[in-house]
């Protein structure tokens, strides 16, 4: 394949999974558990202190990553049967590219990060929601390996195989 083409094709290919990366901040804001706070008027405490809601933003986060990169694998798969390295690294930068823009996007969308600032207009005694956070950072290559895993296990089971030349056999013993 022309190295131009595989490049635009490439970058293509990181684009629009990128773009996808909106879809995924959306489920993660509708779909992560919320961190309920309440303050004293003085300061903000975790509702539950025992409360895993936060682990439970992180774990959402990566198992929509792994959903959404399993669904662009295939798709890149599908759209892209005869592969090439730069749709494949296309794909995995686009997943990057994706999950930051969605921890982005979820984390601007979600509750406020100015705690003190809603603490005071929720009122002291009153229970809010905490903003949403992404603790783990590794999360964001949930996405990426999902679809690069996908794409090679869909390669490796239904693209058929280069004919290997056969193996050059040696010379026959001279002289008898």
């Amino acid at each position: 394949m022309d190295p131009v083409r595989e490049l635009k094709s490439g970058a293509l290919t990181a684009v629009l999974v990128a773009v996808t990366g909106v879809l995924l901040g959306l489920l993660w804001l509708w779909l992560a558990p919320r961190i309920p706070l309440v303050s004293d008027g003085k300061a903000v405490y975790l509702k539950d202190t025992e409360g895993e809601q936060a682990i439970g933003a992180d774990g959402t986060f990566v198992l929509l990553g792994l959903c959404i990169g399993v669904l662009t694998g295939a798709l890149v798969y599908w759209r892209n049967r005869r592969g090439g390295v730069g749709v494949v690294l296309g794909m995995a930068v686009g997943g990057v590219l994706g999950s930051l823009l969605a921890w982005r996007l979820g984390s601007w969308l979600g509750p406020t990060s100015d705690l003190i600032a809603h603490a005071r207009a929720v009122g002291a005694k009153k229970v809010f929601d905490g903003p949403l956070e992404l603790q783990a950072k590794g999360a964001l290559l949930a996405w990426p390996i999902g679809a690069v895993l996908t794409h090679l296990a869909l390669t490796t089971a239904f693209t058929s195989r280069d004919e290997q030349p056969p193996a050059a056999q040696p010379p026959p013993p001279a002289g008898g």
